[in-house]
């Protein structure tokens, strides 16, 4: 008899907190993708490293040299 009246009250109130629960979650989870992400100062060095790097290779030229003849040469 006390099983089920205690059954009857625990059910629903885990019921109502878990439904409560995912409730503020997903109010939680869109309040961030609502807001801008912030970049940490390795990630930033890092950008900055790779957009020097990109600009010596953009601005990289062939070394040019002549080659010997060496097919004439046997």
């Amino acid at each position: 008899m006390w099983y089920k009246i205690f059954m009857l009250i625990t059910l629903p109130a885990i019921a109502i907190g878990w439904i409560a629960y995912a409730i503020w979650i997903k109010k939680v989870t869109e309040e961030e993708k609502k807001m801008p992400k912030q970049e940490s100062e390795r990630l930033k060095k890092t950008k900055s490293e790779i957009a020097d790097w990109a600009q010596q290779m953009a601005s990289f030229k062939k070394p040019t040299h002549k080659r010997s003849d060496s097919n004439n040469q046997g």
